[in-house]
This record gives structure tokens, sequence and C-alpha cells, in this order.
């Protein structure tokens, strides 16, 4: 599995640019990843904060994972700027009956391919090395373009769940 996708980041936005990662519980179509792009180029041409343009970018990354990012050089995203762009990954849940919001689920690559963990599965998972300290983790808690680009597909060993992983050896 190819995980390169820095490529794909914007260029001309600011390493402290504002990030959002929402998790598919599942992979979508080829049709629904075309839909949804449409959707989140649509939300990003109109993201405004308080009447001024959010220079903003949208985009869905490996089939399952929507990236929302603000550059707040220019204009702060406003909560109700933020709320809009909760409105359009809820739009998109309901579209495709999917949930973006279970911060329970975990995902990791695993015999290259992006699999998913409810975190209560976890420990079982690690006594019997599905999950090992190496296994690649989506740390979808980044929240800048720059730990986006360092922190977000990382080894096990360097997230939180390294405090987990102690407990079970």
């Amino acid at each position: 599995m190819n995980l390169e996708y820095k490529s794909l980041l914007p260029e001309g936005f600011a390493a402290s640019s504002r990030v959002w990662v929402y998790q598919a519980s599942r992979l979508f179509s080829i049709n629904e990843a075309l839909q949804i792009e449409g959707m989140l180029e649509d939300f990003v041409s109109g993201w405004n904060t308080h009447g001024t343009p959010v220079k903003g970018f949208g985009a869905l990354f490996f089939g399952q994972f929507i990236i929302l990012m603000a550059d707040e050089t220019a204009a702060g995203v406003s909560g109700c700027s933020t709320d809009s762009s909760v409105r359009v990954i809820k739009q998109i849940e309901q579209t495709y009956q999917v949930n973006m919001f279970d911060r329970q689920m975990l995902a990791f690559v695993v015999k290259d391919k992006i699999q998913m963990l409810p975190l209560a599965h976890l420990n079982h998972a690690i006594e019997n090395n599905f999950v090992t300290p190496g296994t690649l983790y989506f740390n979808n808690m980044v929240l800048n373009k720059e730990e986006l680009e360092n922190k977000w597909i990382i080894p096990v060993k360097d997230s939180w769940l390294a405090k987990k992983i102690a407990k079970t050896a």
C-alpha cells in the first residue's frame, strides 16, 4: 500500500494551518469518493469566516479519511465556520451511511491494508501480535499541517498507544 500523501497536501499553506481529520467507518467506493471530493471542493470554495473567505483545503485520503485544512494566517476560523465544516461532514455521514465521528475506532496498516479496530479490542490485538510497536497507526488527533505531515501515520510505539502496549507486554 502506497502511504505517500504529503505531495497531495496544498503548497502555500502555513505549517500552523489548522487540520481536522475525519475517519470513515468504512472505505468509500470509487463513485462515492468522487462525489465526496466534489462536496469537499464545493464546501471549501464557499468556506467563510464572518464573511471573509477561508483559505481552505479539503480532500479524501486513502478512500477513508477526510482532511480539512484552514490556513489562518489571513483570517482565523470562527466557531460558525468550524460548525459549517462539521455540517458538511455530517451530510457525508447521512448521505453515505457511515460514521465519521467515532473516536473509539482506531485505524492501522496491517498486511498492506487499512484495518479498523475498536479501542475495546486493542488489548486482545496486542496480546495476539496483530498490533505491534512497529504497526503503523493513523493518529487522527493531529492539529496542524506540520503535524499532519510528520505525525499522522506513525508507528504505534510513537503514539499514545505505546502505553497500552507497555501494559500488556
